[in-house]
């Protein structure tokens, strides 16, 4: 039945699965970060270096808020691949159910708070006044699109809980499409300025939540629930927000030490700020296939421990770790060589100071994509094994290393320690995590009676 309505994971060899799977959703993450650099280029091509900095300005907080939704629908989406694995498709309607109605409230207080306080935020991270208003027209829409951040991430999880990382791809990338007619249309005929493009991605991912539900009541017969599973069950809510809230806090507290980091590099000067932005934008793109892995891994590790077979769980992380190194090389050395010729979309040639800060920038963080494949392939792993506490105190160690950075060595050495504030972050974490896993995983052998 399994192999009717989804992908099992739980057989076949580890290695080739994690790939197969793992591509669809790299094609997805590649997708989403294009509309995000589309948002950058248009800005910085259509409306200058200003209006660049003001959009860039916000990327941590915007990671803040939004990764904690991007982690609690991933959390939520644990259970129901477990409940998957182990062939229990009740409990995973229940499931479904009950992430549907917690994401419903969450939206809504999240929505609310951060809309209110949008204002203060920005100013209490030193953000330059010449773009304060720029970053605010831009983060308020985004940040008002909240309730679909969670739509659509929930939607997707699901499916992939289901073993389809492929379905996602399609619909994301009618919405990149979409994304970059409306960037254009916003700023050159709506004359919105930099509130267009924020618009448009909300837009954007609205029509692919929307495309995923209609697709999920079509395919997947398993989710069609009788009225008894439709209501809120104080147990599953417990277990939906045990796993799903640590992984939100994880991104939240790992953008904290991002915050700080932005704070400092904006006491720099609005050049500073557009060749960070920047260069995360580029950097972001180049991480997809770590996101791509580690997505894998969660479902990957949550369908294999719902059947029981841990060993299978060792190996995934081995085969993905490889192939995350094997990336790593290839990855730096297209930085290297074309690292400047790539921030030329972003900026005019003539801005050469923000282009070498870019590059700069690049560098110091390509040099470490090992440390950050462990990072991702590790953590989701442990999450995936339902030890979603243990992402908290990864995300500790990752806030810690940057607001040592923000704190200490930006005020005092300037832009270049900002280039290794997250290298310095991957490997506090992996410190972590590594001895974590093997940790998990011996819990769960004595758990299931197999150690």
């Amino acid at each position: 039945m399994k192999n009717q309505q989804g992908k099992d994971l739980t057989v076949g060899p580890s290695a080739k699965l994690i790939l197969g799977f793992a591509v669809p959703m790299l094609l997805g993450f590649l997708f989403q970060q294009f509309y995000n650099m589309v948002d950058t280029i248009v800005v910085g091509k259509c409306l200058g270096v200003e209006a660049l900095a003001s959009v860039g300005s916000t990327g941590a907080v915007n990671f803040m808020i939004n990764g904690f939704c991007i982690g609690v629908c991933s959390g939520f989406a644990i259970p129901v691949a477990q409940k998957f694995g182990a062939g229990d498709y009740k409990g995973l309607r229940k499931f479904v159910a009950n992430a549907v109605f917690l994401s419903a409230i969450f939206s809504v207080i999240m929505t609310v708070t951060v809309g209110f306080f949008c204002m203060n935020i920005l100013q209490w991270m030193k953000t330059p006044q010449d773009i304060i208003q720029g970053a605010y027209d831009y983060i308020f829409i985004i940040f008002m699109g909240i309730p679909i951040t969670y739509l659509y991430n929930l939607l997707a999880g699901i499916i992939r809980s289901l073993g389809d990382s492929r379905t996602p791809v399609y619909f994301l990338l009618l919405s990149s499409v979409m994304n970059v007619i409306l960037d254009f249309f916003t700023i050159l005929f709506l004359n919105m300025g930099v509130g267009g493009p924020a618009a448009a991605t909300v837009v954007s991912q609205g029509i692919s939540a929307v495309l995923c539900l209609a697709y999920m009541v079509k395919r997947y017969p398993i989710l069609r629930m009788t009225r008894d599973e439709r209501k809120p069950d104080l147990l599953m809510l417990k277990a939906l927000c045990i796993m799903g809230v640590p992984m939100g806090l994880q991104y939240s507290i790992t953008a904290i030490g991002s915050v700080v980091l932005q704070t400092a590099v904006n006491a720099l000067g609005s050049l500073a700020v557009a060749a960070v932005s920047t260069g995360s934008k580029i950097s972001l793109f180049f991480c997809c296939p770590f996101d791509a892995l580690g997505g894998t891994m969660a479902t990957f590790a949550g369908q294999n421990v719902g059947a029981g077979k841990l060993e299978r769980v060792r190996e995934g992380v081995w085969a993905a770790s490889l192939i995350g190194f094997a990336y790593s090389f290839v990855s730096l050395a297209l930085q290297f060589f074309w690292g400047r010729q790539i921030a030329f979309l972003f900026l005019d040639a003539g801005e050469t100071a923000v282009i070498d800060q870019i590059y700069q920038f690049l560098i110091g963080n390509a040099l470490f994509y090992c440390a950050l494949t462990l990072v991702n392939v590790v953590r989701f792993t442990i999450q995936g094994m339902g030890f979603s506490v243990f992402a908290i105190l990864a995300g500790v160690c990752e806030m810690a290393a940057r607001a040592v950075v923000g704190f200490f060595l930006v005020p005092r050495y300037g832009f270049l320690p900002a280039c290794f504030a997250s290298p310095l972050a991957w490997v506090c974490a992996d410190l972590f995590l590594l001895p974590a896993f093997f940790h998990c995983l011996k819990k769960l052998k004595k758990l299931l009676g197999k150690g």
